[in-house]
């Protein structure tokens, strides 16, 4: 990761903007998406809509899915995001981007990219999850979240954030950095 100033979306000439909120389960993700999607007016997607039924069930039983069972949902996703009929409508996605390998992947789609890495500690994060409601996913599998997880050094296109914040400044923190980084435009060059 980067410090802001050193902040590089993918596809930096594309006019289609995705802002993918990254991270383990139960750190914030779904929910900030919303918010920024609100925030913006732009079209709120959520990956877990993109999983099959199948790993869907295998997650709901404590299972946590390999690299061979997370590809063609990565696959679905930057398939959807490179649609021509999806081009020029902005979005947010709530996407857990555990493995830089599908991180890659939805760099492919062609927007404008840029990832907000939401992270905390583990008993933060073991702390939401065990108190969330209507969630297919097991809270026992917090651990293999982490476990899964290769942290996003050196991609440019990478913005971290500590959850532990309240949800406010979370949310104004992102907000900021999403201002600065694709909503600020180069100045024309005086004549």
């Amino acid at each position: 990761m980067h410090s802001p100033s050193h902040i590089q979306p993918s596809n930096p000439d594309a006019s289609t903007h995705l802002i993918i909120l990254m991270g383990v389960s139960g750190s914030g993700k779904s929910t900030l998406a919303q918010a920024l999607a609100k925030h913006y007016g732009y079209e709120y997607l959520d990956g877990d809509d993109f999983h099959s039924q199948e790993a869907r069930n295998r997650m709901a039983q404590g299972l946590p899915l390999d690299d061979a069972m997370r590809l063609p949902w990565v696959m679905r996703m930057r398939d959807y995001f490179s649609a021509a009929a999806n081009q020029g409508k902005h979005a947010t996605l709530a996407f857990s981007g555990l493995r830089r390998a599908h991180r890659d992947e939805l760099r492919k789609a062609g927007r404008k990219t840029l990832f907000l890495f939401l992270h905390g500690d583990i008993g933060t994060i073991q702390q939401r999850v065990d108190n969330r409601a209507g969630h297919f996913m097991a809270p026992s599998l917090v651990n293999s979240q982490f476990e899964s997880l290769e942290r996003p050094c050196n991609e440019a296109d990478v913005v971290e954030i500590d959850v532990r914040a309240p949800f406010a400044e979370v949310l104004q923190q992102a907000i900021a950095v999403i201002d600065r980084q694709l909503l600020t435009e180069a100045l024309p060059l005086p004549a």
